[in-house]
């Protein structure tokens, strides 16, 4: 599939940069509205393409920066942005880009994503462990990256994924995308998922880090016991990881994907006091 741009030359899609454009300005304008983004709001938007959420978005906020690695869609953006005098066109790579720095004059802000299905897990463990001033995330991904940001203890997709975003954010799937609405139409369905940020954090821990060592020792071989998974992570012996899940009532023979985001909680603090 080719694509015109301002020099007349030709836009090749990208396998290799996971290149798949929607193109209905009526769903660009739908997906705008479930991401609930207002005239008052600021958004960061992470894979411009052809423009066409971005100028949704340009009608619906007060300002957006939208990032572009591919330099030879910069001047069909330019095209068709011109009319947006409320975005800021940014070319790089997010992942190497100093985001911090670069959407430092938006405040709190939202981010707006259809993202390569590649970057998904690198690109939500950066948003999601940045720090930055986010209030909501709002992103298009392949439906079982989707399905494993909402997924619950004890279903196949739950692991460090879904308690990152659980964590902090309330993720839902707003809306089923199938891949014949993309151009060029990728193997698979995708998802449109909205993240909002909670007011406090879904569990309360003392120590964040900690936390998030435990939850990742649970997945770090799953389907063995919470008890050898805590031995293996944290170098103890068998009777003190066995104590320890004693202590915070759970059972030494629970597996760790089926232990929930409060079980982490609870095993992080107990292990943060003892530490004192």
């Amino acid at each position: 599939m080719k694509q015109k741009n301002e020099k007349n030359g030709e836009f090749h899609h990208k396998r290799s940069l996971g290149q798949n454009f929607l193109t209905d300005d009526a769903l660009f304008e739908q997906l705008v509205s479930i991401s609930g983004v207002s005239k008052k709001d600021c958004v960061l938007e992470i894979g411009a393409g052809a423009g066409g959420m971005t100028r949704a978005l340009s009608k619906a906020c007060k300002h957006v920066i939208s990032i572009e690695v591919d330099g030879t869609l910069l001047p069909i953006l330019r095209v068709a942005l011109e009319n947006c005098k409320n975005v800021e066109l940014v070319h790089g790579d997010v992942l190497r880009l100093n985001l911090p720095e670069i959407t430092k004059k938006l405040g709190n802000y939202h981010v707006v994503a259809n993202i390569p299905y590649y970057l998904t897990t690198e690109l939500m463990n950066l948003l999601l462990t940045s720090g930055m001033p986010i209030a909501s995330i709002n992103l298009m991904v392949q439906k079982e990256a989707a399905d494993r940001m909402v997924a619950r203890p004890g279903e196949e997709g739950y692991g460090m994924l879904a308690v990152r975003a659980q964590y902090a954010y309330a993720p839902e799937i707003a809306m089923d995308v199938p891949a014949c609405l993309f151009t060029p139409p990728p193997k698979v369905d995708s998802a449109f998922v909205v993240m909002p940020r909670r007011e406090r954090p879904l569990v309360e821990v003392t120590d964040e880090a900690m936390f998030f060592r435990v939850a990742a020792a649970a997945f770090a071989m799953r389907r063995k016991t919470m008890e050898n998974n805590l031995i293996a992570s944290f170098r103890i012996s068998r009777e003190e990881a066995k104590q320890w899940l004693e202590d915070c009532g759970i059972s030494s023979g629970a597996r760790g994907e089926t232990l929930s985001l409060q079980d982490f909680a609870t095993l992080a603090n107990y292990k943060s006091k003892t530490k004192e």
